[in-house]
C-alpha cells in the first residue's frame, strides 16, 4: 500500500514537471501577446509551435534542450516534419524567443540556445508578382457567365495591385478612409500612417462600388483571405496566366527544384508585390514607393529594385529588334 502510494506521488511530480514547461509556454504566449498586441496570426504560429513540440517527444523540460536537444528538434522538424530548412529556421527563431523569454524570468538556467545556430543552407524566396502584360491580361479576360463571383475577387486584387495595400487593409478599408484623390491608413500590421494618392485605375474600382452598401461600412467585397486566394488562383488559371516558375529550397543539404505554373502561386500578397515591382519598373523613385507602402528599409525594398532593373533591361533589348 505505501509502495502504491509513493509510486503515485512520483507519477504525480513528474507529470507537474512535465506540464511545467507547457504551463509556461503558455504564460509566454499570453505575456508577449499582451504586450506587443499579437494579430491572430501571430497566435496562431505560436499555437503550431506548441503543437510540434507536444508532437516532438512526451515531456519536455526546459533542460532538455541543450545543444543536443535542439539538434535532435531540428532534425526532427526536417525529417519528420519535413519542412523546408527555411522554415525551420522560423521555427526555431520562436522557440529561441520562448526560451530567452523564460531564461530572463529565472524559470530556468539553461542558455544553450544563445550559441546554437546551425547552419541552414536556404535560397532567397521568390518574389511572385504580376508583369504588365500579365496584369492587362487579367483585367481585360472576360469573365464566364458562370463564374460571375471572380468578378468582384478580381476588382479586390486590382486594387491592391494599383495601391500595394495588403489584403488586412483592404479588408479594413472604410468609406471614411476615401478623401477624393487620396485614401489615408493605418496599417493593420504595422500601424502605418499612409496616404496613397489614387490612380485612374483604382478610382475606377471605387467608383463602381460606390452605391453598394457593405457591411460597417466598408468600400470594397472584400471575402476572407483563404476563399479570396483560392478564387485568385481559379481566375489566373482561366485567364492563362500559367508560366513555368522555378523554385529552389533546401531540406536539409539536399537541394529541391519545383516547377509550377504561376496561377497556383498567386494569392493576395501578390497583389501588393506587384503594386511594387510595376512603380518601380515604371521608375517611380523607391522612396517615393516606400512612402506609399510603409517600408521604412531601404534593404526590405531591394529585393524588388533588383527585379525593377531586371524588367527595365528586357525593355531596353526590344530597341535590338528594330
Amino acid at each position: 500500500m505505501l509502495f502504491t502510494s509513493l509510486l503515485r506521488k512520483k507519477s504525480s511530480q513528474r507529470n507537474q514537471t512535465l506540464n511545467a514547461f507547457y504551463k509556461v509556454f503558455d504564460e509566454f504566449v499570453r505575456d508577449c501577446g499582451r504586450q506587443n498586441d499579437w494579430t491572430d496570426s501571430t497566435y496562431e504560429k505560436f499555437a503550431a509551435v506548441k503543437n510540434h513540440l507536444m508532437n516532438f517527444r512526451d515531456g519536455l523540460t526546459f533542460d532538455f534542450f541543450d545543444e543536443k536537444g535542439l539538434n535532435d528538434y531540428v532534425t526532427y522538424l526536417r525529417d519528420v516534419k519535413e519542412m523546408r530548412n527555411s522554415t525551420i529556421g522560423k521555427q526555431l527563431s520562436f522557440l529561441k524567443w520562448f526560451l530567452r523569454w523564460a531564461f530572463k524570468k529565472g524559470v530556468h538556467q539553461n542558455n544553450a540556445y544563445d550559441s546554437y545556430k546551425p547552419k541552414l543552407k536556404s535560397t532567397q524566396k521568390k518574389i511572385i508578382f504580376l508583369t504588365w502584360e500579365e496584369l492587362s491580361r487579367l483585367r481585360e479576360f472576360e469573365i464566364p457567365t458562370s463564374k460571375q463571383a471572380l468578378d468582384r475577387v478580381r476588382d479586390v486584387f486590382l486594387f491592391q495591385c494599383f495601391t500595394g495595400l495588403r489584403y488586412s487593409d483592404v479588408f479594413n478599408l472604410r468609406r471614411s478612409d476615401i478623401k477624393g484623390d487620396h485614401i489615408e491608413v493605418t496599417t493593420v500590421k504595422t500601424s502605418d500612417s499612409l496616404i496613397i494618392e489614387l490612380n485612374n485605375h483604382s478610382k475606377a474600382i471605387l467608383d463602381k462600388y460606390k452605391d453598394v452598401a457593405f457591411e460597417d461600412d466598408k468600400v470594397l467585397p472584400v471575402i476572407t483571405n483563404q476563399k479570396m486566394n483560392d478564387y485568385l488562383k481559379e481566375l489566373a488559371e482561366l485567364a492563362g496566366i500559367d508560366e513555368p516558375v522555378r523554385q529552389t529550397y533546401y531540406r536539409g543539404n539536399e537541394r529541391i527544384d519545383e516547377v509550377t505554373p504561376k496561377y497556383a502561386l498567386l494569392g493576395t500578397h501578390a497583389g501588393r508585390r506587384t503594386f511594387i515591382c510595376n512603380a518601380l519598373a515604371l521608375g517611380i523613385p523607391p522612396q517615393v514607393v516606400m512612402k506609399w507602402t510603409g517600408h521604412s528599409d531601404y534593404k526590405a525594398m531591394k529585393p524588388y529594385i533588383d527585379i525593377a532593373d531586371d524588367i527595365k533591361a528586357n525593355a531596353m533589348s526590344k530597341f535590338n529588334q528594330l
